[in-house]
């Protein structure tokens, strides 16, 4: 009996051990899948904080451009300055400086006059052109007319510029600071909504440039790379997944496919400089060459989104349609097409809003020029919002820095849009099988 009990005692602590082996492996596990989680959620508040800093200093330097400094000037639209026949001849600039000269009647000097009409914008008698042009009624009035001030003196009152500085260590002299502190007393000197950033072109003074141009030839081209992508991707799908047969050629077509989608952008610039303008001599810097060349990059992306579409419907789908007498083409047009379709507009939306944050190719097709009119066609000389963020960047005054973080904003919420309008239809239309 006791050599029995005492193996049944070894065999039991045989066990034990076993099960405490067990036990720990697992536990190790457990700490390998918590740390794992943990990593992986770090990773995510990692991303998260690093995009807020970016959009964050981005918002930080943007929001001041939404406001503009603008100076109220009386106006006298003096009779004997004015051609009927030739408005546009009329001494506009004078206007201006007239009214300054009668605010400030102690400005003798010559050099102090120049320096006082620098506060107010060269673009303030294109302003005055315009609405003399716009309603003749005017000549002969007196009005009080606001317009923009001199991008030094935006500056000057979103704190850019610092008084307690040397005179000569700042682009604006004590005397310039003393009359903005009077229009100040006066309440004709104030911060306004900047409409001009939105209903404007690209100008060489910060105060009188807007994207309204840019954002134009965005949209000339994103119709020209849409109405033309979105067809040729779809139908390319339909006849790699459903009629070409399964042999080499097919396969180095798909291959070919999967290679472009990973091409470098500039690379399809190159391509539309070559063939669109050198050898069939199409407008330069024009929305329909750009349209042309962010086809070719942007198909890829849809025919590989339309064909993982495809190939998610059930075969069955396909079989019930052929075995009601349905012939092959309208199986596919009345029952696949309609409910892949959701994923293929998904791919369609994010391969535009990959297009609309393209630059490279567009340099490479001149749409770096700088275009000052606001395009009214497709054949228009123009440029897209990237690429007037990447002119904005490169510019040496200070206002453009802040007009670019505010084109970034403008472009990021185009981006976020599109975006977000893929995530609403692939849910909304979306089949669970």
């Amino acid at each position: 009996m006791s050599k029995r009990s005492t193996a049944m005692k070894s065999e039991n602590k045989k066990r034990e051990t076993t099960m405490e082996r067990i036990h720990r492996g697992l536990g190790k596990r457990y700490r390998r899948e918590r740390w794992f989680r943990r990593f992986g959620l770090g990773a995510v508040i990692t991303t998260i904080c690093f995009l807020g800093i970016l959009f964050g200093s981005i918002v930080a330097n943007g929001w001041s451009a939404f406001k503009q400094a603008e100076v109220l000037l009386e106006i006298h639209f003096d009779p004997a300055m004015f051609d009927v026949d030739n408005l546009a001849a009329a001494n506009y600039g004078g206007l201006v400086k007239k009214s300054l000269r009668q605010m400030f009647p102690e400005v003798k000097n010559r050099r102090d006059k120049r320096r006082l009409y620098k506060l107010v914008s060269s673009g303030a008698a294109f302003i005055l052109q315009r609405r003399v042009a716009h309603d003749t009624s005017l000549i002969g009035k007196t009005l009080d007319i606001w317009l923009p001030a001199d991008d030094e003196v935006d500056m000057f009152l979103k704190g850019y510029i610092r008084r307690d500085v040397a005179e000569s260590d700042r682009r604006l002299s004590d005397k310039q600071i003393g009359w903005i502190d009077q229009l100040l007393a006066r309440g004709r000197l104030q911060e306004k909504f900047n409409t001009t950033f939105f209903t404007a072109g690209d100008s060489r003074e910060p105060e009188l440039a807007g994207i309204h141009g840019a954002v134009a030839g965005s949209l000339f081209t994103l119709f020209v790379t849409l109405a033309l992508s979105f067809p040729i991707g779809v139908a390319t799908a339909v006849y790699l997944e459903e009629f070409a047969p399964c042999n080499r050629w097919t396969d180095l077509v798909e291959v070919n496919i999967n290679n472009l989608a990973a091409v470098p952008s500039i690379v399809f610039g190159l391509l539309g400089l070559a063939v669109f303008l050198n050898f069939f001599n199409m407008p330069r810097s024009a929305p329909l060459v750009g349209g042309l060349v962010l086809t070719l990059m942007t198909l890829p992306t849809i025919i590989i989104a339309s064909r993982a579409s495809l190939k998610s419907v059930p075969p069955s789908i396909r079989e019930a349609a052929l075995g009601v007498g349905a012939s092959k083409m309208q199986a596919i047009t009345h029952h696949i097409l309609p409910l892949a379709m959701p994923g293929m507009m998904t791919g369609t939306i994010i391969g535009m809003a990959q297009a609309l944050g393209e630059t490279a190719p567009l340099l490479m097709i001149g749409m770096v020029a700088f275009i000052v009119d606001v395009p009214h066609g497709f054949t228009d000389p123009a440029t897209v919002l990237p690429v007037q963020i990447y002119l904005w960047a490169d510019a040496p005054e200070r206002a453009f820095v802040e007009r670019t973080s505010a084109a970034i904003m403008v472009l990021l919420a185009f981006l976020i849009a599109m975006n977000g309008l893929a995530v609403f239809l692939r849910k909304k239309f979306e089949h669970r099988w």
